[in-house]
């Protein structure tokens, strides 16, 4: 849960992420070691953060990085370590004087660095930032893990050739590198939302950060469209965390669930930031998202949802950003207006499509689709299938539950 702080905060110091991610895995290594016979601190979080900065004071005393520091560096370290005796936490925080005062954001516009390619952005600020495995990162691009790993490899290298500073852009330059800050805050939020593999059907406090900083770029850039469409379709999507999981952990379906759990604050708050992106202009790929799940926010029951509007929604997204996935959600929509029929023609037609290789809502949609118009020995075959693809526990059980109900 602290390693994306740990290791902003010590990137800070060194100005290499490469090595602040070494110097964090060392805290928590040393955590592991010392926690068992010394007992867990009252403060881990600090503690972790101490125990890297020391490791990194070290490494930029005595190796070659410290050679190739100016002196100014290093007194403002000793500086900051002399505070961080009293209270290291707060120490670090005061320090923080500038325009965001985030060393998470600061970490998220170094990864994002225009000397990156936008793959190699988002996967390394995912890997960083929140925290996810190359497998993971791998799932959420429809890519191979190996080629995810080769790409965060060579992004930290180059950061650290180029000596890219640590450091919030200049206004001039936010437009340029604010596209795959907001991809990453997405992806991160998706993989909270739904959690790709493990136990767990949803991880909250990835989509928590992804809106926490998702709020302070749209502070930075209040006259951003999509940046105010992303955070309103995070916080609409968010407002069903409680009715998504059902007691026992398992998974409840958007239109099973009981909407009376919905947090109602954060559909406004989506609502009212969604409102703030169409006063701005055309609305983008993220917030005519937001307009999709507002048109959920909106219906107090599930038979009350305009599934007419969203079909025409994913229309016009199909059109703005078309991807084999928008394509998979516009068959849903289609089905839900128009009948199982219209959405398994563009279901069938995706078959075929190489990005969705191996991709377990293809099946399940098809499933789905199959099993409303009868066709139910079909639609057991699709729901083993996806079964065996996904990796997260509780999407396999409910998935396999489905495969049984089409033998009832």
């Amino acid at each position: 849960m602290e390693s994306a702080k740990i290791i902003a905060t010590v990137a800070r110091m060194v100005r290499d992420v490469g090595l602040a991610e070494e110097l964090a895995q060392d805290a928590l290594v040393a955590a592991l070691e010392q926690w068992p016979g010394a007992g867990v601190p009252d403060n881990p979080a600090a503690w972790l953060t101490q125990v890297a900065k020391h490791r990194a004071l070290d490494r930029l005393r005595h190796g070659q990085l410290a050679e190739r520091k100016a002196p100014e560096i290093g007194r403002e370290l000793d500086a900051q370590h002399e505070m961080a005796q009293a209270d290291f936490a707060e120490a670090v925080d005061a320090a923080l004087d500038d325009d965001i005062g985030d060393d998470l954001l600061r970490l998220v516009f170094t990864a994002c660095h225009p000397v990156l390619s936008t793959e190699a952005r988002v996967a390394l600020t995912l890997r960083l930032m929140g925290g996810l495995t190359t497998d993971e990162i791998a799932r959420a691009f429809l890519v191979p893990e190996a080629t995810v790993a080769q790409r965060i490899v060579r992004a930290k290298r180059t950061l650290l050739e180029a000596r890219v500073p640590f450091e919030v852009p200049r206004r001039h330059e936010l437009e340029g590198r604010l596209a795959s800050v907001l991809e990453v805050l997405y992806l991160i939020f998706n993989e909270g939302y739904s959690a790709t593999a493990g136990d767990d059907w949803m991880r909250p406090a990835l989509c928590d950060e992804a809106m926490r900083l998702g709020r302070i770029v749209a502070g930075l850039v209040p006259d951003a469209s999509e940046v105010h469409g992303l955070v309103a379709l995070m916080e609409i999507q968010a407002s069903r965390t409680a009715a998504r999981v059902g007691a026992s952990g398992e998974p409840v379906l958007l239109l099973e669930q009981n909407r009376a759990r919905w947090d109602q604050m954060l559909i406004r708050r989506g609502l009212a930031g969604l409102a703030r992106a169409e006063a701005l202009g055309a609305l983008g790929p993220y917030a005519l998202q937001a307009a999709i799940a507002a048109c959920h926010g909106r219906a107090r029951t599930a038979d009350e949802t305009d599934w007419p509007r969203i079909a025409a929604l994913y229309d016009a997204l199909a059109e703005l950003a078309p991807s084999p996935i928008v394509e998979l959600n516009r068959a849903v929509a289609l089905s839900m207006a128009f009948g199982p029929a219209a959405g398994l023609e563009v279901v069938d037609a995706l078959m075929d499509e190489p990005a969705l290789k191996g991709y377990h809502l293809l099946p399940t949609v098809r499933g789905d689709l199959l099993f409303k118009l009868g066709r139910r020995d079909e639609a057991r075959k699709e729901f083993d299938r996806a079964a065996s693809l996904t990796r997260n526990t509780r999407e396999q059980a409910l998935l396999r539950a489905r495969a049984r109900a089409c033998t009832d």
